[in-house]
């Protein structure tokens, strides 16, 4: 099964930004960002997707979801990641994970209504 342009691209950006996030220390900008970030990308990235409805997650994303510091991978959301990835079902998936980001919190650009 052929993959398409547009998920090639977001494969690419999150192992871009799972590059910037997790060097060799886990250790980013000054932060340590912990989780299962492959998991993430197998598990969750099609739950985030900029194209497409917004879906509940699987069991399997709400797991993986659940090893991550999100606010914390919030704080290192970059434009280029946005480009690729929309912020308010990023925030759907962690609150109906069980992970609600607080009213107000940024996640990116976005801000928690």
């Amino acid at each position: 099964m052929a993959i398409s342009n547009v998920h090639y691209f977001m494969i690419l950006a999150i192992l871009a930004v799972i590059g910037i996030l997790i060097p060799s220390n886990n250790v980013a900008l000054g932060q340590e960002c912990h989780g299962d970030f492959q998991g993430l990308i197998t598990q969750c990235s099609k739950y985030v997707q900029i194209q497409g409805p917004q879906t509940d997650p699987s069991p399997d994303c709400c797991n993986t979801i659940k090893t991550l510091d999100v606010p914390c991978v919030c704080k290192q959301v970059t434009n280029d990641i946005e480009a690729v990835i929309n912020m308010a079902k990023v925030a759907h998936v962690a609150q109906y994970c069980g992970i609600p980001l607080a009213h107000g919190t940024k996640c990116g650009s976005f801000t928690i209504p």
